[in-house]
């Protein structure tokens, strides 16, 4: 007699892949070793782009999630194996109450309805940032999107929720210090290997690609100390009209340029004696 084969559970299908670009448009062929492992993303713009249409600024909000699901989809497609996401910073605290309150019921809704394809795609979600001050119902999605993507391994999508670079380094300084004080660790021996282990996710590469959206130049405090020696790609695209082909575009930049992390070669020796 036949056995009946039981299915596997959920979290042990295999991934599928996202859907293809309604364009038709496909990853350009770029070899893996110029591929970047991680890129850091500013979702910049948002308000503007609302704004620009008679909106309020909370539509943008709320346009810019099909425009992160996409590029994920897009990372998967071209091999990039880590997307952070700066999806709340701890200055965006500034902003009007009612913003304030906007964006964590959203980010909190994001979560909740992304999480079950962001599983089937294989990805891997994580949480930087701060806890104190974010809404318990922001936190448990945070955690429980952790919880069921944790075995995944196709991509990692770090979401940066009330994220500071500069807080990220006072929070391990102090940590550090706990440690010096508890007798644990020698002063001396503390290096930038140390400090990485007490980031928040200190097991995260560094950036090798840093992208943000709407034409401004700056990094905004983020991922401060991982981007030490990441290429800055700077999109004059507001962030919901950023999709996958505009990640393609930056990485096809980012294979161009020349890495040298400090080193340098005098081309001039290289050049045929006359």
């Amino acid at each position: 007699m036949a056995r009946t084969r039981t299915p596997e559970p959920a979290d042990r299908r295999p991934p599928v892949r996202p859907d293809p670009h309604p364009s038709g448009a496909t990853a350009p062929a770029i070899p893996l070793e110029f591929v970047p492992k991680h890129v850091a993303v500013v979702m910049d713009g948002n308000g503007r782009w609302a704004n620009a249409r008679g909106l309020p600024r909370t539509a943008g909000h709320e346009a810019g999630e099909a425009a992160l699901l996409d590029v994920v989809a897009g990372a998967i497609e071209i091999g990039v194996q880590h997307i952070s996401a700066y999806a709340f910073s701890t200055e965006n605290w500034k902003r009007s109450p009612e913003e304030v309150r906007f964006l964590m019921g959203f980010n909190r809704d994001v979560l909740r309805r992304q999480r079950d394809t962001m599983n089937s795609w294989g990805v891997r979600v994580r949480w930087a940032g701060r806890r104190p001050r974010l809404w318990r119902s922001v936190i448990a999605e945070l955690e429980t999107a952790e919880e069921v993507t944790k075995d995944n391994a196709v991509c990692t999508l770090t979401m940066c929720v009330n994220y500071g670079g500069r807080a990220e380094i006072a929070d391990a300084a102090q940590a550090i210090g706990r440690e010096v004080a508890a007798g644990r660790l020698d002063p001396s021996k503390i290096t930038e290997k140390t400090v990485a282990k007490y980031l928040d996710e200190p097991d995260l590469p560094d950036v090798d690609l840093f992208l943000r959206s709407s034409g401004e130049q700056r990094i905004s405090n983020f991922m401060i100390w991982q981007s030490a020696y990441a290429e800055l790609v700077f999109m004059d695209q507001l962030w919901p009209d950023v999709d996958r082909r505009t990640l393609w575009r930056a990485v096809e930049e980012y294979a161009q340029r020349d890495r040298r992390y400090g080193g340098a070669v005098d081309r001039a020796s290289e050049a045929p004696a006359g």
